[in-house]
């Protein structure tokens, strides 16, 4: 009982660990970090909005398009949900405040750094994922 407790507590944090933070350091060194970036912005333009600002984010840590990792994938996230005003504004809500219980054991960490219309982006974009 006594090792079933320390291996979920294990579980859990390391879980935690993989979804939180996402601080990344944006500081260019050289002039041609620069050329680089300069030159992968062009196709990343033509992505959504909503695709490119969880590119930026530790979303990927717990979550693939297509694969349940430790939180649920955003194909089954798009079957779940319509694509309502009620449920983007829900959904970004939980991007945001986090939560737990609507896909298992593991809560989802907050990330209140993320604004309500980014937040809302990415769920429009996570919407239109089908398996």
């Amino acid at each position: 009982m006594k090792i079933s407790k320390v291996l979920s507590l294990s579980i859990l944090a390391v879980s935690l660990w993989a979804c939180g933070g996402g601080q990344q350091n944006t500081e260019s060194t050289s002039s041609e970090t620069s050329t680089v970036a300069e030159s992968a912005a062009a196709p990343a333009a033509e992505e959504p909005k909503g695709k490119q600002l969880i590119a930026q984010s530790d979303c990927l840590g717990c979550h693939k398009e297509q694969q349940k990792l430790v939180g649920p994938s955003y194909a089954d996230v798009a079957a779940k949900y319509e694509a309502t005003p009620e449920n983007i504004t829900m959904l970004a809500g939980k991007i945001i405040n986090g939560g737990q219980g609507n896909w298992g054991e593991v809560p989802m960490s907050a990330h209140p750094q993320i604004s309500q219309a980014d937040a809302e982006e990415m769920v429009k974009y996570i919407l239109t994922i089908k398996k």
